[in-house]
């Protein structure tokens, strides 16, 4: 009976302890039981676990948001270290560099492209090792893929890899006279006209835009400013239909011209439909041509010039304005539009240079160089901004393994003492200039540095020949 009575009794204190703790977390107290005895314990024993709970909590959302933050900077950074594609030879083992920070798996989904690591075993699949070289070798030409993973897991990128003969072009380094037809009339603003009546009006305003492209008018293409201006005059008060292309899509929309004070109707557009200016042409490659090594942009809107045509002339070179920091310097020339000196014929303006066709230059055809054959170091930029076609020495201080940014692929330095006492470096007009190392031509001068004109970027010749045939 004792130890049966003694069983409920510890139940019932039990019972009796447990109903006490509830009851006093509900009021902030902790109430224990010893002896048989209430016993009060600190107040603020809870309040203190529980801040400790909170702070872990804290701690560990902010470890877990770190470790998210640093694999999508480190997913970044890995994706913009590895080019988007790979130029290599045909029976040809190309050493190649990515300088992963991590380890990768690289695996080819061809059985015609065969990779090489540090096994010297040829594989269809190797591992990377942190800014380890590795070979890549295709005894067939054609356009092939490598998907790179992350740890051999997560999927970084797909890369192509084109394998094609060796490729020849002659470089070029001549400064040439640019002129573009604009594929439509562009419009470059809006303006406010004065009616007839005193009123001040925009009649353009929420119609067209900076950028658009002017097609036609009432039905007739439209591809000089005078065909504007004649159809204005025609009109009178009459609404005129344009056909305006707007990033890549066409509409139409209606106007009415403004009388003025002065009797004549205007629409309050200003257009344009040419540009020109003087550049260097890079390469021949057989009746095609390449320069500048970026696009022609519109001055007033900053968007890349759609041409319908143009053509490459002879310019009249006068002088040479000397760079210096803040203040880019100039080839200063200018252009007659004679046919005697039509050089050639443009076909494309891009984000990657001008191209067109030309008649085949019979000179010296140097091998073209691919991003791994380039090397840090001395090279030579062909130029003939002294009147003279000449070989001018520059410093290659960077190269950039991937295509985030092709038009910079290369950070260049003139060294060569000629040319900074002429030039005091890269000047505007220099932009096409190719660029030669180890007799191969493996880019062109792109891009100044506005605060030090010694220095500049380059394109890489891969690039504008694969932007020239695609």
């Amino acid at each position: 009976m004792e130890q049966f009575l003694g069983f409920k009794q510890s139940v019932h204190l039990h019972f009796v302890e447990i109903r006490r703790r509830v009851e006093s977390t509900e009021r902030g107290k902790y109430i224990g039981v010893e002896g048989g005895k209430n016993v009060r314990k600190n107040p603020s024993m809870w309040k203190t676990t529980s801040r400790k709970e909170k702070l872990r909590r804290v701690l560990l959302i902010i470890f877990g948001a770190g470790v998210i933050a640093l694999a999508g900077v480190s997913y970044q950074y890995v994706k913009n270290a590895v080019p988007d594609r790979i130029n290599v030879v045909v029976d040809r083992q190309e050493q190649v560099r990515f300088g992963l920070p991590f380890r990768a798996l690289l695996e080819s989904e061809s059985e015609e492209v065969l990779l090489n690591g540090n096994s010297k075993i040829p594989s269809d699949q190797i591992h990377l090792q942190l800014n380890q070289p590795f070979s890549i070798y295709s005894e067939q030409e054609g356009t092939y893929r490598l998907s790179l993973k992350l740890f051999g897991i997560w999927k970084l990128k797909d890369i192509e890899v084109d394998v094609s003969d060796v490729q020849y072009a002659v470089p070029c380094g001549l400064p040439v006279g640019i002129y573009m037809k604009s594929d439509g009339l562009m419009v470059i603003g809006t303006g406010r006209v004065t009616a007839q009546t005193g009123e001040v009006m925009d009649p353009a305003d929420g119609i067209l835009r900076s950028g658009d492209y002017i097609e036609a008018i009432n039905g007739t293409p439209a591809t000089d400013k005078k065909d504007m201006i004649r159809a204005v005059k025609e009109a009178g008060n009459m609404a005129l239909t344009l056909s305006v292309r707007r990033e890549g899509e066409t509409m139409d929309v209606q106007m009415t011209p403004v009388q003025t004070q002065e009797g004549d109707y205007k629409l309050g557009l200003w257009i344009r439909d040419d540009t020109q200016g003087i550049g260097t042409m890079t390469y021949v490659k057989g009746t095609l041509f390449g320069g500048l090594g970026h696009g022609i942009y519109d001055m007033d809107t900053g968007t890349l010039l759609k041409i319908k045509g143009g053509l490459l002339l002879d310019p009249q070179i006068y002088s040479i304005k000397k760079g210096k920091s803040g203040t880019p310097g100039e080839i200063v020339g200018s252009i007659e539009y004679k046919e005697e000196n039509i050089l050639g014929s443009i076909k494309k303006n891009t984000e990657k240079g001008i191209y067109g066709t030309i008649p085949k230059k019979q000179q010296k055809a140097y091998k073209i160089g691919y991003r791994q054959d380039i090397k840090p170091g001395k090279a030579y930029i062909l130029s003939n901004v002294s009147g003279t076609m000449k070989q001018y020495e520059i410093q290659i201080n960077k190269i950039v393994p991937s295509d985030k940014d092709v038009l910079k692929s290369m950070e260049i330095e003139v060294t060569d003492k000629e040319l900074l006492k002429l030039t005091n470096g890269i000047i505007q007009g220099m932009s096409g200039s190719p660029i030669l190392q180890n007799g191969k031509l493996i880019g062109a001068v792109t891009h100044v540095f506005v605060n030090d004109p010694m220095k500049g970027y380059a394109i890489l010749m891969e690039t504008m020949l694969y932007e020239m045939e695609n």
